[in-house]
């Protein structure tokens, strides 16, 4: 009898090892037309219309037409389903941009990292069981380093730079992820919330106890809309990188 060949090892789930192409996929059904890919698709469309917490195979068949029994031909679980479409709706990182500096670099991969949690709020609903692990994850790690690469910093900083600037991000859309939940549920919109949270203030923020509460809401900006939400975020994200030039600075090469 020959020997078997056994798979080595990584230490990580099966949903990223499959991810990765590690792990050998259930063999694929005759069905005309199902794919890895669709199933994928048809989960994501569900998560984004409906929250993480709709997903289930069975849902996912029923969107696709077929028998949950059909979808584990091509993934063995639920539980691979949803690392496979967190690593699609995350995607690859995009082209950097044209000019050049550390600065600049990590401004356009903030502003494309939030873009996709703003367009996959679902994804906050994961938990967060291991570092960025999955090929996308990966190259997005890979991209902001790169911006990253000019300056004296080193390897452990880098690493905690890119940890703060997605932590940032994170949080913004976190938020937003919350607030939009709030206003499904209540059947309007975050502006509708917003603008009814700012004439709340309005009846309750008396001028001579509290003025400067006053004063934000006198100034409009709980009513501004997305537009303020987005000045909000890249005001937020230019202090934080206001204190990394900082350190930048200290190691001796300004990069930006």
């Amino acid at each position: 009898m020959g020997e078997r060949k056994e798979t080595p090892t990584t230490g990580l789930p099966p949903g990223v090892e499959a991810a990765w192409g590690l792990r050998e996929r259930p063999g694929r059904g005759p069905r005309r037309g199902l794919s890895t890919e669709r199933i994928v698709g048809a989960g994501i469309e569900l998560a984004v219309a409906e929250g993480i917490e709709a997903v289930s195979m069975a849902r996912v068949a029923a969107e696709l037409g077929v028998s949950a029994m059909a979808l584990y031909r091509y993934v063995a679980a639920k539980d691979e389903l949803i690392v496979l479409m967190e690593d699609a709706a995350v995607g690859p990182p995009p082209d950097p941009p044209e000019v050049s500096g550390w600065r600049a670099g990590l401004t356009a991969w903030a502003r494309a990292h939030r873009a996709v949690l703003h367009r996959n709020l679902w994804l906050l609903r994961l938990p967060i069981s291991t570092p960025p692990a999955t090929p996308h994850s990966v190259a997005w790690m890979e991209q902001g380093l790169r911006h990253l690469s000019g300056t004296a910093l080193d390897a452990g900083e880098k690493l905690g730079v890119l940890g703060l600037v997605g932590g940032y991000v994170r949080t913004e859309a976190a938020l937003t992820a919350d607030l939009a939940s709030a206003a499904r549920r209540s059947g309007g919109t975050v502006e509708d919330a917003s603008a009814a949270y700012g004439r709340l203030l309005a009846r309750l923020a008396d001028p001579e106890r509290f003025p400067e509460v006053r004063r934000v809401v006198d100034s409009g900006v709980l009513t501004a809309g997305p537009q303020a939400e987005d000045e909000e975020f890249e005001f937020g994200l230019a202090r934080v990188l206001d204190g990394v030039e900082v350190m930048v600075r200290e190691r001796g090469d300004a990069g930006s």
